[in-house]
């Protein structure tokens, strides 16, 4: 089955790629990585306003690779490893080598510089 066609959980692999597809999104999973933060928290690593940083973090959360909580007037975000695994193991699987037979991963695969980055 194609990626356009098959669904990471409720995701179609579409909206997974097209949000893997910005340096500004992957970076933006990088920190999230790290610990969940606030989109204020975010936005201080960028140098794009954070008008921007909402519409990145809509499209992240739109493909369930970030989910958000309420935590008193703070909306927190984290990132959803789920999808990852479930998008990883349907490459392995079109590569025709499963995850037990796969290379180690490269030690930054998200990172992409960006110009409109610090």
């Amino acid at each position: 089955m194609s990626a356009r066609g098959r669904e990471v959980g409720n995701t179609p692999f579409n909206l997974v790629f097209k949000a893997l597809a910005d340096g500004t999104r992957r970076r933006i999973l990088e920190l999230l990585r790290e610990k969940d933060l606030t989109a204020g928290e975010i936005a201080a690593h960028f140098a794009i306003s954070k008008p921007s940083i909402s519409h990145h973090l809509g499209i992240l959360k739109q493909a369930n690779l970030v989910s958000d909580e309420r935590q008193g007037q703070n909306i927190v975000y984290s990132l959803n490893t789920t999808v990852f695994q479930e998008a990883l193991a349907w490459l392995l699987e079109l590569a025709g080598t499963g995850i037990e037979d796969s290379p180690a991963p490269p030690k930054n695969p998200l990172r992409e510089t960006d110009d409109r980055e610090r």
